[in-house]
């Protein structure tokens, strides 16, 4: 009876501890609780220490196990198993980690955010995770340590060699002598910095109404600010602001309404329309422009270099006893020419012959006779000679005091003394009228002159003296393009 009483003790102790292995199997085991879950797979490109049955983590908790390993397309496929509890999105993401530095890794993944899809049973996880691995960190570890080890060296074979001792004794030399000046320059400065503390703290004690003024001033112009760009009804600011703005707001529609119409002459012109646009796609046109424009810049040009001298002359004849005033303008266009216009009046008046021949038939008078009728008329006479200078000589040709005439002028000490001649007056007289003059610059542009007029008749021959003020006008040159046969002759 003893004998059965302890076989029966064995048997139950035995059907304990397999009761107990079987419970305890299932508490430990990885795959406890998933029988009722759901599976996913994902490709990996790596799966180097998964194993079958390895453990599916999320954020440190076992959520599943893998169930399968294999290849797809060349490719490793893992196959989860997922406790029903957990749920997965569709942007769920799965990784690989190492649990530690022998190998051994286990699955990880992110459940994805909620409210998106759901992964079925079967699903696949498409997204991965940023995998940092042992063999990158080794590596990244080895390029450290090889950077160091250069570093290291370069620093003993600087600091290592005598030269560089050397150098660094001198540097922690001057770091000592530094310090020291530095101290010195403290302990020197001190009462300095002490007085200059002082002295601050007594004008900030002093100014302290003053700035309390200057706040209270800040404060109040703050406040009109705050007035000023304050919206009252409408929303819309008020004072002087609101106008401001109005009158900017019309300005930009203004300006809004200009750039519109520049817009539309703009894509005028580039269509070619109008005056403008045919002148910025027409050759012919814009060639014609170039032609008229070059020919107003020569005229222009000679317009400009042309001189315009006045001059206003007085002269007294002795046995006349009159006055003789000449108005003259000298169109210069270049040094070595000139036209010359000018206005007489002389008191001797105008000479004119006629000839006259008469055919009588009286009885005491018969036969043809010649008639020489002499007059003269109060009447102003005019000049325009062409002149053209050569080396000191200049030569005039043209009409003089109304008749035909030419004249020849010697020009000495820097053409400030001109002796001056002329020869016209063909057919007042049986003797032209020949006229000696010399002039002399005696201070700038006013000139003093004297001569003789009618040289060759005895009975009009006259001794003159005079005064003369020439000068340059530049303003007339504002009438030369009402000239153009001056212009056009200066070319």
């Amino acid at each position: 009876m003893s004998d059965l009483s302890n076989a029966a003790k064995v048997g139950l102790m035995t059907i304990a501890l397999t009761v107990a292995l079987v419970f305890g199997y299932r508490y430990v085991s990885r795959e406890t609780g998933t029988s009722a879950g759901y599976s996913v797979w994902a490709s990996l490109p790596d799966v180097t220490g998964v194993a079958p049955r390895s453990r599916v983590m999320i954020s440190g908790v076992q959520v599943g196990v893998v169930e399968k390993i294999g290849l797809v397309d060349g490719k490793p496929r893992v196959d989860l198993r997922m406790k029903p509890e957990f749920p997965l999105y569709e942007d769920a993401t799965i990784g690989k980690r190492a649990t530690s530095f022998i190998g051994e890794h286990f699955i990880v993944l992110t459940p994805g955010s909620e409210g998106t899809p759901k992964i079925p049973d079967g699903g696949e996880i498409t997204h991965r995770m940023q995998e940092v691995n042992f063999d990158s960190l080794q590596t990244q570890m080895r390029d450290i340590l090889l950077d160091v080890k250069d570093v290291t060296k370069a620093v003993r074979a600087t600091v290592g060699s005598d030269q560089g001792q050397k150098r660094l004794e001198s540097i922690l030399d001057n770091l000592a002598s530094l310090t020291e000046t530095l101290n010195a320059t403290v302990k020197e400065n001190r009462q300095s910095v002490h007085d200059t503390i002082e002295d601050a703290h007594r004008i900030t004690a002093a100014t302290a109404p003053e700035l309390k003024e200057i706040l209270a001033n800040v404060k109040q112009v703050t406040a009109e600010i705050r007035d000023l760009t304050t919206k009252g009804e409408g929303e819309k600011p008020t004072g002087e602001l609101r106008k401001t703005i109005e009158r900017f707001d019309r300005a930009s529609t203004s300006l809004e309404s200009f750039l519109g119409h520049a817009d539309r002459v703009a894509a005028r012109i580039d269509e070619g329309k109008g005056t403008v646009g045919r002148l910025t796609k027409d050759d012919a046109l814009i060639n014609e422009v170039e032609d008229v424009v070059e020919g107003v810049g020569d005229f222009v040009k000679g317009v400009k270099k042309t001189q315009t001298i006045v001059g206003l002359r007085g002269d007294y004849n002795f046995l006349a006893n009159t006055v003789k005033s000449y108005v003259s303008l000298r169109l210069q266009p270049n040094e070595d020419k000139y036209y010359l216009v000018e206005l007489v009046n002389d008191p001797r008046g105008k000479v004119n012959i006629e000839q006259i021949d008469v055919d009588t038939s009286f009885l005491n008078c018969s036969g043809d006779h010649r008639e020489i009728r002499t007059t003269t008329t109060n009447a102003f006479r005019f000049t325009f000679q062409f002149a053209k200078r050569l080396g000191p000589f200049t030569g005039r040709f043209g009409v003089r005091e109304s008749t035909g005439g030419i004249g020849v002028d010697w020009h000495v000490l820097d053409d400030r003394l001109e002796l001056s001649q002329d020869l016209f007056g063909f057919g007042e007289q049986v003797t032209p009228r020949w006229r000696l003059a010399l002039s002399y610059e005696f201070v700038r542009s006013l000139w003093l002159l004297g001569g003789v007029d009618n040289v060759l008749s005895s009975e009009r021959r006259d001794y003159f003296f005079g005064l003369s003020l020439r000068f340059n006008d530049e303003d007339l040159k504002s009438i030369l393009p009402f000239a153009p046969g001056v212009s056009s002759g200066g070319r």
